[in-house]
């Protein structure tokens, strides 16, 4: 997708603030923000220290070993906030329904540092209804959570009435790194959830055993259905590929029958 057509779904969340930011820009320019989003692709996400919303520490470095899913918000925010990780929840339920529960990890930071609490990320996670033992809302000091944001690529600023800021989640691998950037409030599933399906992928491909083997095959065969509006697992993939491997069967046992057919070439006297 080209830079002009991203720039209209970025959407510049402002909601109700009393307290100034502890990481600002002067302004904020989409088009560098996108920009900047972009270019941190494929670069590593460093080790920082936070807090869980129930008090307990919690690491990056805890995270990894799975892809990571880390939605950056405020929780004064009136709108975009809450209407973003409520969809973000929606679409990482169909990407459990797929991958399975414990395939992935989401974790949600508090940019706000200043009123971010653990108590308030909590709050905010309960007025979403979400409990979830793969979703992790956390909060940090200013220096941790400034340096996190500089890594995923993240930008805002303060506005009249809270922040402008990228409408972004972030996905990384298994080792750290972040491989995809998604915009916007509301989103294809595909753009989240295959993102997520070919980095599980590649780790059970990995793993060179007969039941991630069958995992693979499974998760190949699954597609998202446009109509629906979810994943289904279709089975004219499988078909396909058994009459493929049998064609080929075929040819191979064609070509040994014509090769033990053919007559020895002469010998000289």
């Amino acid at each position: 997708m080209k830079a002009g057509a991203l720039i209209p779904v970025l959407l510049l969340a402002a909601a109700v603030a009393t307290a100034a930011p502890d990481r600002a820009i002067p302004a904020f320019d989409a088009g560098r923000a996108l920009a900047a989003s972009q270019a941190v692709i494929g670069s590593r996400v460093g080790d920082h220290r936070l807090t869980a919303a129930d008090g307990r520490p919690v690491s990056i470095a805890q995270l990894r070993g799975k892809p990571l899913v880390i939605s950056p918000i405020y929780t004064s925010c009136f709108h975009v906030c809450p209407t973003t990780t409520t969809y973000l929840a929606r679409i990482a339920g169909i990407a459990s329904a797929v991958l399975g529960e414990s395939a992935f990890s989401v974790l949600t930071i508090g940019f706000d540092t200043l009123n971010d609490t653990p108590e308030r990320m909590r709050e905010f996670a309960g007025a979403r209804g979400i409990d979830s033992p793969q979703w992790t809302f956390a909060s940090g000091d200013a220096a941790t959570v400034a340096r996190l944001l500089a890594e995923i690529g993240f930008a805002y600023a303060p506005s009249a009435g809270g922040f402008d800021h990228m409408v972004q989640a972030t996905i990384v691998d298994a080792d750290g790194r972040v491989y995809r950037q998604v915009y916007g409030q509301e989103f294809e599933a595909p753009i989240l959830v295959d993102g997520l399906k070919r980095l599980v992928l590649g780790q059970r491909a990995a793993a060179s055993t007969l039941p991630s083997l069958v995992e693979s095959v499974r998760l190949i065969c699954t597609v998202f259905d446009p109509k629906t509006g979810r994943y289904r697992f279709d089975y004219s993939i499988v078909l396909s590929f058994a009459i493929g491997v049998m064609c080929l069967g075929a040819i191979a046992v064609f070509i040994w029958r014509s090769w033990r057919e053919m007559p020895p070439p002469d010998r000289p006297a």
